[in-house]
């Protein structure tokens, strides 16, 4: 007889049933090495879908009460643990109740369910639960950078551009800036929740099944939004656009935190000296004992690598024809549930160093107008007080700029006279303008305090804009909280459904089956 003991049983695939010879060890033990991450999904799966089977009459009430206490004592037990000592990978669930019930009870449960809608549920709720991990690292991040915001609309600091000095702003201008980032991040990440929050369950591996299963039921169970209406794109054997778009949003995410890691390494260098970064985020050299080498936004650099690695293995390794690429996905979420675990690490990490920066304000300031930044409000009085074309008051500023340096001249040593002969040179009309208009033109702090326009770097409106983007974080925390109570809610709702039938053998909607 091929029928396995139920006591010793080791799943579908046993040698003599479909396949004539064991699998290879080595890839046994890589089925089951990949699961781990997908348990605590593959089980309320496993729940929610007794529930199912019970409330529609495809499963005897005491069957499914057992089947039910049975996952519940594995709860006590430890869900993972036990779940791995069973082994069977996306089907351990099914591998204990044999073994603990036997065949005639557990192996009623995988009615009507496949490989197929297991795997994407399981990896569809992974997907949306580092998706919301990430979604409240970045809200807390957004606060963070707002707070500070507010402490430096003072703080002035070059801007650049091309690697080049450009004109100066605040810090509170450029955290702003990094706040209207997150802002977008979080919106590509909530689109990709909406995307991915869709149910899988019910659609086996492509068609569904003949049995009258109630994907609505199940999928409201495992607190997902929506039920993916084609049987066939539900499956990410078959459509795989959502295991892209998680990758590419979060590596979006990192290139921002690439980016802004590189500023504080850059800007904390001797050269630079604006920052100190605390010791706890450096580390030294084995030989050159004088290095405080800044390794923790080196580490984002590097995170930031692996996110864009993990898109591209996503992208090739989900590429082919339809229903080929298999195993191939677990390769691409592996990856992913990485990489998301760095990034809520890497914001999280953020928001400890930014309040304990060490900033040098006097060498920023002086930094942000010594080279010229300041010059094109030079240019901007000549307009507004000789009336001349901006073109005009350019070429000439430029004119003085030039010679300034051939004579090894600064900002502070422009003069009337030189202004002149700047003018005169490009057309012959000395420029006219007093050494206090000069002077006041290129004060940066005076450069920073005129800008009020709209989006500008003036105290006011960077407070402004702070208040602006405080009310949309709390609307994007908002967002997160509700997501949260509406997944909590649909857990209640499961243990409730999972209590009547083991308290009453079947709810109202949950009367048994014929044997």
């Amino acid at each position: 007889m091929l029928k396995q003991k139920s006591s010793e049983y080791r799943g579908f695939r046993n040698p003599g049933i479909r396949m004539r010879d064991e699998m290879d060890p080595q890839l046994a033990k890589l089925y089951g090495s990949r699961i781990p991450a997908l348990i605590p999904a593959i089980h309320a799966f496993d729940k929610a879908h007794i529930v199912m089977l019970v409330e529609q009459k495809l499963l005897r009430a005491d069957t499914g009460a057992a089947l039910l206490r049975a996952l519940r004592q594995m709860e006590a037990d430890g869900v993972v643990e036990t779940r791995m000592r069973a082994g069977g990978g996306l089907h351990s669930g099914e591998q204990y109740l044999i073994r603990r019930l036997g065949e005639e009870v557990g192996g009623r449960m995988h009615l009507a369910r496949s490989s197929g809608d297991l795997s994407s549920v399981g990896m569809n709720i992974t997907q949306r639960q580092k998706l919301l991990e990430i979604m409240r690292a970045v809200n807390r991040m957004r606060r963070v950078l707002l707070d500070l915001a507010r402490q430096h609309t003072d703080t002035i600091v070059p801007g650049y551009s091309f690697g080049q000095q450009a004109q100066p702003m605040t810090l509170a201008h450029l955290w702003l800036s990094w706040v209207a980032t997150l802002a977008r991040d979080f919106e590509r990440l909530h689109g990709a929740y909406g995307r991915v929050n869709r149910s899988p369950a019910g659609a086996a591996i492509m068609v569904g099944s003949e049995f009258p299963v109630d994907r609505q039921r199940t999928a409201e169970l495992l607190g997902f939004d929506a039920v993916h209406e084609n049987c066939a794109d539900a499956i990410l054997e078959l459509t795989n656009d959502d295991s892209l778009e998680v990758p590419a949003v979060v590596a979006i995410l990192y290139h921002s935190l690439a980016k802004w890691a590189d500023d504080l390494i850059q800007w904390s260098t001797t050269e630079f000296g604006f920052f100190d970064i605390p010791d706890a985020y450096c580390n030294t050299s084995s030989i050159m004992m004088q290095k405080k080498n800044v390794v923790g936004p080196a580490e984002v650099k590097g995170a930031s690598a692996e996110a864009l690695g993990g898109f591209v293995i996503a992208y090739h390794g989900l590429k082919g024809t339809t229903g080929m690429p298999v195993n191939e996905r677990y390769a691409a979420c592996e990856m992913m549930w990485k990489v998301a675990d760095s990034a809520v690490r890497d914001l999280g990490w953020y928001c400890d160093l930014l309040p304990v920066l060490v900033i040098n304000k006097a060498r920023m300031l002086e930094q942000s107008w010594v080279n010229w930044a300041t010059v094109t409000d030079l240019a901007g009085v000549l307009v507004s007080q000789r009336d001349l074309p901006w073109r005009t008051a350019h070429q000439i500023v430029g004119i003085m700029v030039r010679l300034c340096e051939e004579r090894k001249l600064g900002p502070a040593d422009v003069t009337p006279q030189l202004l002149d002969e700047a003018a005169m040179l490009y057309h012959e009309k000395p420029a006219g303008l007093d050494q206090i208009a000069i002077t006041q033109s290129l004060d940066p702090q005076r450069f920073i305090a005129v800008r009020t326009l709209r989006g500008g770097p003036a105290s006011a409106e960077s407070l402004r804009q702070a208040q602006l983007f405080e009310e949309a974080t709390r609307a994007d925390e908002m967002i997160v909280a509700g997501i949260d109570a509406r997944l909590a809610a649909s857990e209640r709702k499961l243990e409730i459904a999972i209590d009547a039938i083991l308290a009453h053998g079947g709810s109202e909607r949950a009367t048994p089956a014929a044997p």
